[in-house]
């Protein structure tokens, strides 16, 4: 079996901790990097939690890289409401016994992908897309040599998460994604449209639970923390899992509805900054983007529960 390579930039933060979960346990995966951006909370806390992360699934063989700690051209903005303080809901911090690797993040996906055959390697970004934007400042011929970028960011139908209209991971650095989707990578967008019915119901928790594993209880933990909020700021009881989904399209890509599209990013407006201008009105021959449309939740989570199994 060929395994896809595969980086992850993320800032974890809780939806992070599932999807590095489900990537740790999945054997279609081959994991090259794990690379750290500042966003949910601060890069120094991200890349610790990467860390933490790695060790609880026992994965020490692959790398964690620190990135940017602050957007292109913003002031660094955070989610804490929606993560905790340090970044993974009630889990207590700890220092993880492997540091970071040597080198920025930004770096590290220019050496993996330019180093290997073309289109071989794909990204799977679950935070700001600001490392990525800095590799392809520094390398341009990455977007041509990257395979799919899998992209949990934007929204349109169902409407942002931090604003009227912009969802947080573009919002956080607006600048950033417009630079990623003005190059010619092969980015395709999972937003709030395809994100909010994934959702973390009672059941599906209480599933992970069940199999009292440290990898199923991490995930579990990052759910019923999330599930809190919901209820706080919400009033639901189910909250949208959203970073599992790049990595569970990359796995299983018929668990998702895309449509051909041209997306750009709104940077200038106070009032829709970050917003998602998603364009179906393309030739499907030439558009440069897709978006996901739907999702299928029960899919998604029996890829979770078999990874952490």
């Amino acid at each position: 079996m060929t395994r896809q390579a595969l980086i992850i930039d993320c800032d974890p933060g809780v939806d992070d901790a599932v999807a590095l979960m489900l990537a740790f346990g999945s054997g279609e995966l081959d994991l090259l990097a794990i690379t750290a951006v500042g966003g949910n909370v601060p890069v120094e806390k991200t890349a610790r939690n990467a860390r933490m992360l790695r060790q609880i699934a026992e994965r020490g063989g692959v790398p964690v890289f620190m990135g940017a700690d602050r957007p292109l051209r913003r002031e660094a903005a955070g989610a804490g409401e929606f993560h905790g303080a340090e970044g993974l809901g009630d889990l207590t911090p700890f220092e993880p016994d492997l540091p970071c690797a040597e080198g920025h993040a930004a770096d590290a996906i220019i050496d993996r992908v330019m180093g290997r055959p073309e289109k071989s390697v794909a990204v799977a970004v679950l935070g700001p897309l600001t490392n990525l934007a800095l590799a392809l400042r520094k390398e341009p011929r990455l977007a041509e040599r990257l395979g799919p970028v899998a992209i949990m960011g934007g929204a349109r139908s169902e409407g942002g998460n931090i604003t009227a209209s912009a969802e947080f991971n573009i919002w956080a650095d607006p600048e950033a994604a417009a630079e990623v989707l003005a190059t010619a990578c092969d980015a395709v967008l999972f937003g709030l449209d395809a994100t909010h019915q994934v959702r973390a119901t009672e059941a599906r928790i209480a599933a992970l639970e069940a199999l009292d594993r440290p990898m199923a209880d991490t995930a579990a933990a990052m759910m019923r923390f999330s599930q809190r909020v919901e209820r706080r700021i919400v009033g639901r009881d189910s909250p949208p899992v959203h970073d599992p989904c790049p990595v569970a399209w990359l796995l299983r890509p018929d668990l998702f509805g895309l449509k051909p599209c041209r997306v750009e990013v709104e940077t200038t407006s106070d009032l829709t900054r970050g917003h998602t201008a998603v364009e179906f009105r393309v030739d499907p021959a030439t558009a440069p983007h897709r978006w996901a449309v739907s999702a299928d939740a029960d899919g998604v989570f029996a890829l979770i529960t078999e990874a952490v199994r």
